[in-house]
C-alpha cells in the first residue's frame, strides 16, 4: 500500500480520582507514540466527567480522541487487538486495496489472538466453577448442625461398644 492510513480512535476509562484517569489515559496514548510506524497527528484527552447512576456512584469517565498515520492496515489492527478502543474510524483512503498475502496475515493474528482470549476466559471459567463448588462446601458444613459435646461423647461410646462387640 502507498498511501498512508489515517485514522480515528477513541479511548476510554472510568475510575476515580478524576485527575488520576486523566494521566493515566494521557500515559496510555503516549504509548501508541512509542509504536515506531505510527505518528500521532492528533490528540485531545477530554475532562472527567463524573457518572450519575447509581450502578457507577463516585466514578469519573474521560475519553481521547486520537488521529494518528501509519503505513499499513496490520498497525491499525495490532492498536484494536492491543488497546482496545472503544471506536476506529478510518478517514483515509476511501478504499484500501492490499495483497491476499497481507490480508492472511492480517486474519491469522486476529484468529491467535482470540485463540488466547478463548484460552483465558476457559480458564477463568473452570477457576470459577472450582471455587463455586468450594464454596457451597463450606456453606453445606456451615449449614450442618453441631453436636454438643455430651451427645458426641454418647455417639463414641456407642461406636466404640459397637467394634468390642465386634470382636467377640
Amino acid at each position: 500500500m502507498a498511501d498512508k492510513i489515517r485514522a480515528k480512535f477513541i479511548f476510554e476509562i472510568l475510575g476515580r480520582p478524576p485527575e488520576h484517569i486523566k494521566t493515566t489515559l494521557g500515559q496510555f496514548i503516549d504509548k501508541l507514540e512509542e509504536i515506531k510506524e505510527v505518528k500521532i497527528e492528533e490528540r485531545i484527552v477530554h475532562e472527567p466527567k463524573l457518572i450519575e447512576d447509581e450502578e457507577n456512584k463516585g466514578l469519573y469517565s474521560t475519553f481521547a480522541e486520537v488521529e494518528l498515520t501509519t503505513e499499513t492496515l496490520a498497525v491499525i489492527v495490532d492498536i484494536v487487538l492491543h488497546m482496545l478502543p472503544s471506536h476506529v474510524e478510518i478517514l483515509e483512503p476511501t478504499e484500501l486495496k492490499f495483497q491476499n498475502f497481507d490480508l492472511s496475515s492480517l486474519l491469522s493474528n486476529l484468529t491467535v489472538k482470540i485463540h488466547r482470549y478463548d484460552e483465558i476466559a476457559k480458564a477463568a471459567l473452570m477457576q470459577n466453577n472450582i471455587l463455586k463448588k468450594k464454596l457451597e462446601e463450606f456453606e453445606g458444613k456451615k449449614d450442618e448442625p453441631k453436636e454438643n459435646k455430651s451427645e458426641k461423647k454418647t455417639n463414641k461410646k456407642k461406636s466404640s461398644k459397637k467394634k468390642t462387640s465386634k470382636k467377640k
